[in-house]
């Protein structure tokens, strides 16, 4: 069963997400923000642990916290595949996907904010015929 919470910085205009399946205890969060503890306490409060962290695209107007959360609970990080970073990242294109379960994380590559920029797609159930 999917969880899925917004978690939106006003003064930033910033919105990131925490995506899970209930039944692994897997989860993603999606360009997050510095201060990691939100979702760490989010994910905790529903038994779930945080296995990976995307940027939807490299963040010029704010220090993301992808590097905590890898370095806290241990997520791999993925960036579109036009990303170039300094750090160890699994780049996603289109088509490309995350499961978490039966939830699935779809990439779509929509460069355009930024040469690399993806947009992710949410799938309650892998078999189901749309996101």
């Amino acid at each position: 069963m999917l969880i899925f919470k917004q978690f939106y910085l006003g003064c930033l205009a910033h919105a990131s997400y925490l995506a899970g399946d209930s039944v692994t205890g897997t989860a993603a969060v999606v360009d997050p923000q510095r201060d990691v503890r939100q979702y760490l306490e989010e994910a905790s409060a529903h038994g779930l642990e945080i296995r990976h962290v995307i940027l939807t695209h490299l963040h010029a107007d704010f220090l993301a916290g992808h590097l905590e959360l890898r370095n806290q609970a241990g997520a791999a990080i993925y960036l579109g595949a036009q990303a170039k970073a300094e750090y160890m990242f699994t780049p996603l294109k289109s088509g490309d996907t995350i499961e978490l379960g039966r939830v699935v994380l779809e990439a779509r590559e929509t460069p355009g904010h930024t040469p690399e920029s993806i947009s992710i797609l949410v799938r309650e159930d892998r078999d189901a015929p749309a996101p």
